[in-house]
């Protein structure tokens, strides 16, 4: 490990980002990938309560991604997308370099990565908000691996923070506005209803609300079942007429939110199927219900 960290530190001290023009400098069997400082650019290209993406372009090597979506936690991942994806398994060592202005800096090793055959590189939600503090702090993330065509060369793949900390800005206020919950969390809901009538209970009203919300932004949604029931009280044909009216409800509510008509079926089980049994009111209260299930594609 020293080795290799005693080259990167040499090779960067020429400056904060390598330049083609530069690589003839270095050794020969290290083959760099970097944008130069005209070329660095850091993009927001996913803006969403449903997903974050901020990308940066490796010329002739690929792209740094980092990636942060809805759910319950915050979450954050990094991955190194590759033109030449790995032919063999291995491991790269991840290294932040100091820009040239900050002299007596050194090199800091943050973690190593993982390299499987034929797929990208990735690295977890901690090691992924170091990067990017090491990159608002003007250093330079860099992966460092032994090439898997050449058995002569060695790769160095650096970012360049330049430009980095304005998009870095827009890429945490869009974390800030991710929904609290996914797909996943949503995809199966069940929705309670008050005795008698089409009246969802209060918590139901809140998550439909959320399920409206989250629906506004994903366009994949392929279909949305809704299956109505109702508890044993009254007639069977006047509670089979009451679980396809609740469904109906919620069908006109989604798609005045937005959804398209023909994504949305209703069904009506009436008293059939229930899930407690109906003879006291906490049973007929769980049977009085809508199953909601979203699928894609």
């Amino acid at each position: 490990m020293g080795q290799y960290m005693r080259a990167i530190t040499l090779i960067f001290s020429i400056s904060a980002v390598l330049t083609a023009g530069q690589l003839a400098a270095t050794p020969s069997q290290w083959r760099q990938y970097s944008a130069t400082i005209e070329q660095s650019r850091w993009q927001l290209s996913s803006n969403t309560p449903l997903q974050c993406q901020l990308e940066h372009e490796i010329p002739n090597f690929g792209k740094a991604v980092f990636r942060s979506a809805a759910g319950k936690s915050l979450n954050m991942d990094f991955e190194l997308q590759m033109l030449r994806r790995p032919d063999s398994y291995g491991l790269a060592e991840v290294l932040s370099v100091p820009p040239q202005w900050r002299a007596g800096e050194k090199t800091k090793t943050l973690a190593s990565m993982r390299l499987l055959k034929q797929f990208n590189g990735d690295l977890p939600k901690k090691t992924a908000w170091t990067l990017l503090t090491e990159l608002e702090q003007g250093f330079s993330p860099t992966f460092y691996y032994s090439d898997w065509y050449s058995p002569y060369d060695k790769v160095v793949a650096a970012l360049n923070p330049v430009q980095f900390p304005t998009q870095y800005q827009a890429f945490s206020h869009c974390i800030a506005g991710l929904l609290p919950y996914s797909f996943e969390d949503i995809a199966f809901t069940v929705l309670s209803y008050e005795s008698g009538g089409d009246q969802l209970t209060r918590e139901s009203r809140r998550r439909l609300s959320q399920i409206a919300e989250y629906l506004k932004y994903d366009q994949e949604i392929e279909s949305i079942d809704l299956q109505g029931y109702t508890d044993s009280l009254g007639g069977r044909w006047m509670n089979e007429q009451l679980s396809v009216q609740r469904a109906q409800k919620i069908k006109d509510f989604l798609v005045a939110a937005g959804v398209a008509p023909d994504k949305v079926q209703i069904e009506g089980f009436g008293e059939r199927r229930h899930v407690a049994p109906n003879d006291s009111a906490l049973g007929r209260a769980v049977n009085r219900r809508l199953v909601l299930q979203m699928a894609k594609p």
